[in-house]
């Protein structure tokens, strides 16, 4: 919906502007389990169900939000705009239809790809490391501080990083999210257990490498879409990403239970790397396909 209406040059801004007002809840969220904890006690039920009486709050005001002010809708004048545009274009540009699906189903490919692999990919580590940390003698609080920086690193970012998308290129992004996700992996594995630095660098590591493949990603994807199908295209790779997070994070427990956090730590790193060759594929036949359609 933050793209809708945003220039091809500015999509990954657009998309980041979100992602910043995302952090907002992600650091406020659990610094109010107590005072939740405690308003759900006084209303007689169970203190656990505190935080979920405050995202139902914040859902239902943000749908009203939405509902009241939202207006137009960005996703209508998008379509509006998208139509009176096709009507003004030439038909001197035979197979031009079957060009531009061939070019949106790779961009939308690619896209999924770097969103799918880095959730794999920090989801993995990330649930195994409070766990990690608990076995190693890390209280509560360390553990805390360590998530919670990772959660910062997550979102933090985001304006920066959907400038230097929009700048530099999605596929150089996501060759960083690559680089840095295996840094992570890798520094996650070699850290002495009971180094609160190390883990504290490499969990913040692991949270920026996820940020710039999802945005790159994202921006990949919405490049790609029709703004008719934008919506179920991007609902339909939200899910396939839903899904290979929590996968990443059932087979992490089994990695760890049969080797090391180091293990799990390793080939999660090595396995961003994919990032770089699905990069490589999708830049060549771009360029292929500029070099077809340049005029004699």
């Amino acid at each position: 919906m933050q793209a809708d209406l945003a220039k091809p040059t500015q999509r990954a801004t657009a998309v980041s502007i979100a992602m910043v007002s995302t952090t907002f809840g992600a650091v406020m969220g659990p610094n109010l389990v107590d005072e939740m904890g405690q308003f759900a006690t006084s209303l007689g039920i169970p203190a656990l169900a505190g935080p979920f009486i405050l995202a139902a709050a914040a859902f239902i005001l943000a749908g009203l939000v939405l509902f009241i002010f939202l207006r137009p809708d960005p996703f209508v004048v998008a379509k509006e705009i998208l139509e009176a545009q096709q009507k003004d274009q030439s038909d001197s540009a035979p197979n031009l239809h079957s060009k531009i699906s061939t070019k949106n189903n790779r961009g939308i490919i690619v896209g999924a790809t770097v969103m799918i692999l880095t959730q794999i990919v920090m989801i993995a580590i990330m649930t195994m490391t409070p766990i990690h940390m608990k076995h190693h003698g890390h209280g509560l609080d360390a553990v805390g501080l360590v998530i919670g920086i990772h959660v910062g690193s997550m979102y933090l970012p985001s304006l920066v990083t959907g400038i230097l998308v929009d700048k530099i290129g999605r596929t150089i992004m996501s060759f960083a999210s690559g680089a840095i996700l295996l840094t992570a992996g890798i520094l996650a594995a070699i850290a002495p257990a009971d180094s609160m630095l190390f883990l504290i660098i490499a969990l913040a590591l692991l949270g920026v490498g996820w940020n710039f493949g999802l945005i790159s990603g994202t921006a990949l994807i919405v490049d790609a879409t029709h703004p008719t199908t934008r919506a179920k295209t991007q609902g339909t790779i939200d899910v396939s990403i839903a899904l290979a997070g929590a996968s990443g994070g059932a087979f992490s427990g089994m990695v760890v239970a049969h080797s090391s956090f180091a293990t799990l730590s390793l080939v999660g790193g090595f396995l961003s790397l994919l990032l770089i060759p699905v990069g490589m594929w999708y830049r060549s036949n771009r360029k292929a396909e500029e070099t077809k359609n340049m005029p004699l």
